[in-house]
């Protein structure tokens, strides 16, 4: 038996180790019904069923879905046909160092800045590393965002660039920009209680 060439296949580890009746070319290939898993829809599998009865046929399917049922989940990216696009992800869970701030950029869009400080390190030897991040949100989003204290913990999602420029002294620097994709606020710092 061969496989036919339909749109509907497994990952490919389900064939290994299936036997096959090769067709010589005098031959006319004739092909089985379509077969429908009951378990999975939009699963559909075709034989060439020269010289083999229905029993044949059925079992050569059991087999197939067999394996299919073990193979790695790894296996199914093979049949992907979707292309994989360079990214730079970055993942931030620090404190606001201050309140987020709107500033125009050179195309005079608004967009809001604010750093955020993270700490990392062993208790006695802590660093912190600050991080500016820009922010594309508006309306209620950009609202939510500048009514957020100095202080509050957050946890950010962005897309990372890191870009070369030449400032006005001739030196050549290097920027490291992140873009938010997501913010949660963790925890808002506690005010401070009357009296004190």
């Amino acid at each position: 038996m061969q496989l036919s060439s339909t749109p509907y296949f497994a990952h490919p580890i389900a064939y290994q180790g299936f036997e096959t009746n090769r067709l010589d070319a005098t031959s006319t290939p004739k092909l089985s019904p379509p077969y429908q898993h009951p378990r999975r829809p939009g699963f559909q599998l075709q034989l060439f069923t020269n010289n083999v009865s229905r029993k044949q046929a059925d079992m050569s399917f059991s087999s197939v879905f067999r394996r299919a049922a073990v193979a790695p989940a790894s296996a199914a990216r093979a049949f992907s046909t979707t292309t994989p696009r360079p990214l730079a992800k970055i993942t931030i869970v620090g404190n606001l160092a201050d309140t987020p701030e709107v500033h125009s950029t050179s195309t005079g869009r608004e967009v809001l800045r604010y750093a955020v400080a993270s700490n990392s390190g062993p208790r006695d030897n802590r660093k912190t590393s600050w991080f500016r991040v820009t922010s594309f949100a508006e309306g209620p989003q950009r609202d939510y965002l500048m009514n957020l204290p100095k202080g509050a913990s957050v946890y950010v999602e962005g897309d990372a660039t890191l870009s070369t420029y030449t400032d006005s002294n001739g030196q050549n620097r290097s920027s490291f920009n992140v873009v938010q994709r997501t913010l949660e606020v963790l925890r808002r710092p506690q005010a401070p209680e009357q009296g004190e």
